[in-house]
């Protein structure tokens, strides 16, 4: 997951897009602690920020410029992006055109989403510790049912139909099943599951059927194994310890991605990456933009901070990203926690103090 940057190996160029809600404040927060991690570990860090989101686009149209893409590809190592929403544009359109624009014009295919417990206090699963969840989730990111393919017939009346196509190329299964294997060999991890629901969506997913099982005569070190998706989330619940690696289609992984975010103590503790390997690539938190506590210094920006962590390790700086994950721990386990995890600390406070135990503790 490490991206071969076109940048001095000890200087980034990071895009900052705090989009809306609480991405204004958890965002902020993720930035002072990379820059933190940076800092100790002898790098620097270059950060322009971009306004895109519900006040810009209310204020004069503005959701993605035509020019983003070959700035991004020309100027930037990677894009950090907070949540997206707001609810004074109901369709959403500037959110959309931002995030699955972005996603699908720099053909981020990989969606990668670590599930992993850092404390078993926060965990809704009975006995479960630590070493139980520690799997990531691979999505496939520019196909499926997302592609926006479909339409209406009589909208609006008695008779309406509505369709929606789940689009899947030979060239989309083949990456994303190829790169969660490359992820499972890379770190000596020993099972990769795919997915699926070729028992009803027979032309779909016999395709994913058919690749994968090409897919995985190439890595016979590994155990591949296959569950239909309802079957895979009750064992996520029944028992997340037999996962290394997942991957699946885009709307599955969406779902299962968050179902193991849960499983990991919830959405604010959840990081993710937007991955085109060797290409520019976005990193955001999962959570959403979060209207209703926007503003009122309660939110949690470890989503966000770990994310940066995210970056920073595909980015190949290795460690300054445990440094973050460390700083994250430490929080944890001093009770430094917002109100979501039974703490009372503020979202500029946990960041300052995510911020000063960086620092302190270096990088090593």
């Amino acid at each position: 997951m490490t991206q071969a940057s076109s940048s001095a190996p000890n200087k980034k160029r990071i895009a900052i897009i705090p989009g809306d809600g609480i991405g204004k404040e958890v965002i902020p927060a993720s930035v002072q602690v990379l820059k933190s991690a940076a800092a100790s570990g002898g790098r620097e860090v270059a950060v322009t920020e971009f306004d895109w989101g519900a006040d810009r686009y209310l204020r004069d149209g503005t959701t993605l410029p035509s020019d983003a893409v070959e700035m991004f590809h020309r100027d930037f190592d990677a894009i950090l992006l907070g949540a997206m929403g707001d609810p004074r544009v109901p369709t959403n359109v500037h959110a959309a055109d931002i995030l699955l624009g972005l996603r699908f014009k720099l053909d981020l295919y990989v969606n990668a989403r670590p599930c992993v417990l850092f404390d078993k206090r926060f965990t809704p699963l009975k006995d479960r510790t630590e070493k139980d969840i520690h799997f990531m989730v691979f999505r496939e990111n520019t196909e499926g049912l997302y592609v926006g393919m479909g339409g209406n017939f009589k909208k609006g009346t008695a008779d309406e139909v509505a369709v929606q196509e789940d689009l899947n190329t030979r060239k989309g299964v083949e990456r994303i099943i190829r790169y969660a294997f490359e992820y499972a060999k890379a770190r000596d991890l020993k099972r990769v599951c795919m997915s699926d629901k070729s028992n009803a969506m027979t032309f779909a997913h016999d395709l994913w059927q058919r690749v994968f099982k090409q897919v995985k005569a190439e890595y016979p070190e590994i155990e591949s194994s296959h569950q239909y998706i309802d079957n895979l989330l009750m064992q996520m619940v029944r028992d997340p310890s037999q996962f290394d690696v997942i991957v699946t289609g885009n709307l599955f992984g969406d779902i299962a991605s968050d179902l193991g975010a849960q499983l990991a103590g919830g959405l604010g503790l959840a990081p993710s990456g937007n991955i085109h390997p060797g290409q520019v690539s976005l990193f955001e938190p999962v959570h959403g933009s979060a209207p209703a506590i926007a503003g009122k210094n309660i939110a949690n920006p470890m989503g966000a901070v770990l994310t940066a962590g995210m970056m920073f390790e595909y980015l190949g700086w290795k460690p300054e990203a445990q440094a973050i994950v460390a700083a994250v721990h430490a929080a944890l386990r001093e009770g430094k926690t917002p109100a979501e995890l039974g703490g009372s600390m503020g979202t500029r406070e946990l960041g300052d103090w995510l911020s000063s135990f960086v620092a302190k503790a270096g990088v090593r």
